[in-house]
């Protein structure tokens, strides 16, 4: 039998996002996000590529990416309801970590598989935050797909994008449990 880690996947079996609007003061201070950060940063990276990186958003950061905000919102011809919700995540944010997918050229490894591993950094950095007893939740929203709000906003490169900002903070409310899917309808086992 394999060495069994229950602690661990006690925590997966019940582990649940808390909503972003929920979450307060304190943050964690920089070294205790040190740690979440090294958690996250041991996902697969495909052949040792790291086709990511972090931007660490701090509160006076929030203020301005949320002006700019309003301006590609009002640029793009958003509706106002739509640039208020994305104005709220940094309106309201404690710290946001921004998971950056910065592909590497490869001749072994496709670009889809380095999606794949920025994902799988977002997901650990989720679970390393909410196992460290920080509330944490993942979002993006449509200002991650302007090119002009990657650029002025975080300084991106061309070829980066934002794979998710993840919200960390004080847990003000604990959510109830949500429906999850059926794993039956979901699963198929293949024998032959």
């Amino acid at each position: 039998m394999p060495d069994r880690n229950q602690a661990a996947l006690d925590f997966l079996l019940t582990r649940r996002s808390r909503p972003a609007k929920t979450l307060t003061g304190p943050a964690p201070e920089r070294d205790d996000l040190r740690q979440i950060l090294t958690a996250a940063a041991r996902s697969p990276d495909h052949g040792k590529l790291e086709p990511w990186r972090f931007i660490v958003i701090e509160k006076p950061a929030m203020a301005r990416l949320a002006g700019l905000i309003e301006d590609r919102g009002a640029a793009l011809g958003k509706a106002p309801g739509d640039i208020a919700k994305a104005r709220d995540q940094f309106d309201r944010g404690v710290l946001i970590v921004a998971v950056i997918e910065s592909p590497v050229a490869s001749e072994k490894i496709p670009a889809i598989e380095q999606t794949y591993s920025a994902g799988a950094v977002c997901l650990a950095l989720l679970n390393a935050a909410l196992a460290a007893g920080w509330g944490a939740n993942w979002l993006t929203g449509w200002m991650v797909y302007d090119a002009a709000f990657r650029e002025q906003g975080l300084g991106l490169a061309g070829h980066e994008r934002v794979a998710g900002f993840i919200h960390i903070g004080t847990e003000g409310a604990k959510p109830p449990e949500r429906p999850r899917p059926d794993l039956d309808a979901k699963t198929e086992w293949m024998r032959a």
